[in-house]
């Protein structure tokens, strides 16, 4: 066991050593405030604080976690030996040339986002105003990084230490926004839909094509969902998920009726090969009454309770969105990530607690980042098929280098291949394979 002296425990402090040495690195520690029980004790040592104790592993403490309020901070990132880091500390005798365990709070509790800052139209926090972007390493997964950096040095003084070696995980997940391009729309979408193509539109083949799937011709283009659980069965390299959208039909979310007994069918099949969860709509962010109904709808489909959530567009608020998921019953939310630009929103590809900055306490709600969506690197990014796959290929590389996870998202409607998604069905097949465990 890891004995962790700190100069005092405060929430910040012990919430970071949880996240660090038990989410990430999966050590057994103990804390401790006694320096004569520190310096007698004869197994593996970590003291952060002013100064090292004994022969220990030493991080030299800012004072960041030892505050209880939220203010203006100077992290200051620099790079140094291609490592970037923040919150540098000065002297001699360190094992580390910069606060480590600041470092990863100010990453992982979003603490920017609780300061003053810009929002999009959508009410989203900018990426590009982020430190991470700014500074230039919003691609990388910094806090893996620094909890390998961690890991390292415990290793090398304390060799018997039994540290589990971390390995790489993918968790594939797939947004359902609509279920169908054409099939089981009420009379009134069917009809619209024609004449906003014929008249609008004057798109006459995409007239004849829906009218080709209502009479049973060929497959709706959105319906892929066996054809993402069976080439996600066969690989066997996927804890597979879906999100599926529940809520009333608006300008922003447009599903297939909760009531409609082929979308029931079709959730309930999806349910049998694979996780669901919700997917909270536009408006739910203003409206928590919105939110539990349509957590109820997707319950009373699968008859089970519903435990996990992606929010519909990325939009959220922190802390509010995720004190409404933990009051509606979410345990795991998938939100954590951008919609305009790939990267690691939190600095963190690993599954970790969720921390509630404004009431000073970590809150029951694992979170579990994501580094790419598919409608990122077409819609926003504007890549090529060839140019998606080796943002894929290079994302992927970086999380084999420190045993992260590469959690991704993709929609069923894109794998359609209709409506500027051409080619994109071989970056899917070819990120699989890259992504293989």
């Amino acid at each position: 066991m890891l004995l962790v002296h700190v100069p005092k425990l405060t929430n910040r402090l012990g919430y970071t050593l949880n996240v660090l040495l038990k989410h990430i690195l999966r050590i057994d520690f103990s804390i401790t405030t006694s320096e004569d029980d520190f310096l007698g004790y004869s197994g593996a040592r970590m003291c952060y604080g002013s100064k090292r104790l004994g022969d220990s592993v030493f991080i030299k403490n800012c004072d960041l976690l030892m505050q209880t309020s939220i203010i203006e901070q100077e992290p200051r990132p620099f790079c140094n030996d291609g490592q970037w880091r923040m919150f540098p500390v000065y002297g001699r005798d360190l094992d580390f040339d910069f606060d480590l365990l600041a470092a990863t709070f100010f990453m992982v509790s979003r603490y920017e986002e609780y300061l003053p800052h810009r929002e999009d139209e959508h009410g989203r926090f900018v990426p590009q105003d982020s430190l991470a972007s700014q500074a230039g390493f919003l691609h990388l997964p910094v806090v893996d990084q620094w909890a390998c950096m961690l890991r390292e040095a415990i290793a090398v003084r304390y060799p018997d230490l039994n540290i589990p070696q971390r390995s790489y995980e993918f968790v594939q997940t797939v947004d359902i926004d609509a279920a169908w391009c054409y099939m089981h729309k009420d009379l009134f979408r069917t009809v619209t839909g024609t004449l906003r193509d014929a008249f609008w539109r004057r798109d006459w083949v995409e007239v004849r094509r829906r009218y080709r799937v209502l009479f049973g011709r060929e497959a709706d283009p959105f319906d892929t969902f066996d054809y993402i659980i069976g080439l996600s069965g066969r690989s066997h390299s996927s804890n597979l998920m879906f999100f599926s959208l529940m809520a009333d039909y608006d300008q922003y979310d447009k599903p297939e009726s909760y009531l409609n007994s082929h979308h029931r069918e079709l959730l309930q099949h999806v349910d049998d090969h694979a996780n669901m969860g919700i997917h909270p709509g536009y408006y739910s962010l203003e409206n928590p009454k919105a939110l539990d109904e349509e957590i109820r709808r997707l319950q009373d489909i699968l008859h089970r309770p519903i435990v996990r959530a992606r929010y519909h567009f990325l939009r959220m608020r922190l802390p509010e969105s995720y004190r409404m998921l933990v009051h509606a019953g979410i345990q795991h939310d998938y939100s954590m990530g951008y919609a305009d630009t790939i990267g690691f929103r939190a600095g963190i590809s690993s599954p970790y607690p969720f921390y509630d900055l404004e009431r000073d306490l970590e809150i029951q709600l694992i979170v579990h980042p994501f580094s790419v969506m598919d409608t990122t690197l077409q819609k926003y990014m504007h890549l090529s098929p060839d140019d998606a796959v080796e943002q894929y290929r290079t994302l992927i590389g970086e999380l084999r280098s420190v045993g992260g996870t590469f959690c991704c998202i993709v929609h069923n409607q894109n794998l359609g291949e209709l409506f500027g998604w051409e080619g994109w069905r071989r970056v899917y097949e070819q990120m699989l394979e890259l992504a293989k465990p």
